[in-house]
């Protein structure tokens, strides 16, 4: 019996999903299937009940349960107190790369509550859109990266999502967009308004321009008032009135309470995209970057 035994069985007990285990802990599910096998064998109990609804504890692994959960606690307490900064020695420093919409509106909330867990663990936090965040990554220049869009070169990065964005029509909060509060966004209406967009390199834009064409939208026949890198800057001006936008429900989840804006959805489309956590292939995480990686993945979970 180890500890990546009781990790894999505790976490299976917590999400009831071996392939969501297999996710959190960055393994593949026949090392998660094998690692609960080993351990079923060691202790000569059967431990997980698998059946046509899903993952259970038997009753044995309902008396497991609480005291694994115990060992892993007793090991972060242990790597907390002899952590770097316990012994005199500098933090590790844990580099990450964040596009725009993780990095102002999504992470912060998550990575506060990592830096009380592990006070050792100093952040170094580089914000670009998401191409620049997948080259830091395949570069070696950056351990974790958060960004909405998935890498071309599969071979180099592993990708995992972590959270589900909500992408919305932004408008002015004007007598116009008020007349059709209640309604969702006809594609049509693209057409009739400027329209101001991010760089070519976010995320945000490219998944906004998909859902336009699946939507059935004409590209070519949309009228770009601006192209704009920064979102706080795009939020401002179409609250001023210059056009509409496609983004993130969470980035203006402050003009919406406010009123300094309206959010629409549009008809006959699911309007979401997942943003992901980015690691490379090809350099080893250290201990404290898989541990950050984990942790976040698991508190949108």
């Amino acid at each position: 019996m180890n500890l990546k035994q009781l990790e894999a069985f505790v976490s299976v007990a917590e999400t009831g999903s071996f392939t969501r285990t297999a996710q959190q802990l960055y393994l593949t599910q026949p090392t998660i299937s094998s690692h609960i096998s080993s351990l079923e064998k060691d202790l000569n109990k059967r431990l997980i009940v698998r059946n046509t609804r899903g993952v259970s504890l038997s009753e044995a692994g309902k008396k497991l349960y609480p005291m694994a959960r115990k060992m892993l606690e007793l090991e972060k307490e242990i790597e907390r107190e002899f952590a770097g900064e316990e012994k005199g020695e500098e933090a590790e420093v844990v580099r990450i790369a964040a596009s725009t919409i993780p990095s102002q509106y999504i992470l912060p909330e998550a990575l506060a509550a990592f830096s009380k867990e592990y006070p050792e663990v100093r952040l170094e936090i580089f914000e670009g859109d998401s191409a620049q965040v997948i080259e830091m990554i395949t570069n070696g220049e950056a351990e974790v990266g958060f960004c909405g869009m998935e890498p071309e070169n599969t071979l180099k990065c592993r990708c995992i999502p972590f959270y589900r964005d909500q992408l919305v029509v932004m408008t002015p909060n004007n007598e116009k967009f008020r007349a059709i509060a209640d309604q969702e966004f006809e594609s049509e209406y693209f057409y009739e308004e400027p329209l101001i967009m991010r760089e070519a390199g976010s995320g945000t834009r490219r998944e906004a321009e998909r859902c336009l064409l699946e939507a059935g939208v004409d590209i070519e026949r949309l009228r770009i008032a601006a192209v704009i890198s920064n979102q706080e800057a795009i939020k401002k001006t179409v609250a001023g009135g210059m056009g509409i936008s496609v983004i993130s429900e969470a980035a203006i989840k402050d003009y919406l309470e406010e009123g300094k804006a309206l959010g629409f959805s549009i008809r006959g489309l699911s309007f979401s995209r997942n943003l992901n956590i980015i690691t490379s292939k090809e350099f080893k995480l250290s201990g404290n970057a898989n541990k950050l990686a984990k942790y976040v993945r698991k508190y949108y979970l």
